[in-house]
């Protein structure tokens, strides 16, 4: 089993193995969640796919099927 020690600010140091098992690297946000009272799962912190809605406007004006067939055509030409 693998521990850590919780320092005065309340930082802890992954232990090498474990954070190669979740293949963490620095920078890499984890999220920690409860399972069961006063028990935690920490796992790599991965956005759902549904964080995105909302990123991107949506266009002023409708985009057929048809043109989006001819812009991929017309950049797909292009190269």
């Amino acid at each position: 089993m693998a521990t850590a020690t919780l320092t005065s600010k309340g930082q802890i140091t992954i232990p090498l193995n474990v954070r190669q098992r979740l293949k963490l690297e620095a920078g890499v946000r984890v999220e920690f969640v409860e399972v069961a009272d006063g028990e935690f799962l920490i796992r790599p912190a991965v956005a759902d796919v549904r964080s995105l809605k909302g990123l991107l406007r949506k266009p002023a004006k409708p985009v057929s099927i048809e043109d989006m067939k001819k812009a991929i055509r017309l950049r797909g030409a292009g190269r």
